[in-house]
């Protein structure tokens, strides 16, 4: 009997170590361009959307770039801007749509998919992820200057409590 019961408890161990350590959570991992650390991981669905939102550096108005979460890649969907500033798309391409809005903002629509993006922290650009109903600003994980990767990826619980997360 005593021989059953440690087997089936080594056997529960054994099982619940692996559900620890399987990746099957996708997450959006922000980490140092440089040196890969791991700086925010973001518990995310396929298809759900975040928002990097910035100040344009000559024309000094808002930008807002939301992407999409897929299994294991990124899409660029979309860019809104109140007005146009220098490498602003100001039509129609082959690579995306250009309208305006029923609320006057400028829309270019693009739907990229993309394996990951790469953002440098600007120093007064106040790159912002507008991400689960929160707001974090990308100087707060890194110094300004320094260049950030954000993509997706599967890993497991056990990674996902390590460092900081937001469900």
């Amino acid at each position: 009997m005593s021989r059953r019961y440690a087997a089936s408890a080594l056997i529960a161990i054994i099982l619940g170590a692996g559900i620890l350590f399987l990746p099957f959570i996708t997450a959006l991992e922000i980490s140092d361009f440089k040196t890969r650390q791991r700086l925010l991981l973001v518990g995310m669905e396929s298809g759900e959307e975040f928002t990097i939102s910035f100040i344009h550096s000559v024309n000094r108005r808002p930008v807002y770039d939301t992407l999409r979460v897929e299994s294991d890649h990124l899409v660029i969907v979309r860019s809104r801007y109140d007005s146009f500033g220098a490498g602003m798309p100001e039509s129609s391409t082959g690579e995306g749509t250009f309208k305006v809005a029923k609320d006057g903002w400028l829309e270019w629509t693009v739907n990229r998919p993309v394996p990951d993006i790469t953002v440098r922290v600007g120093w007064t650009a106040e790159h912002t992820l507008h991400v689960k109903d929160r707001k974090i600003r990308l100087s707060e994980l890194a110094e300004p200057g320094s260049a950030l990767t954000i993509r997706v990826i599967n890993t497991g619980i056990i990674d996902f409590l390590k460092g900081r997360s937001i469900k």
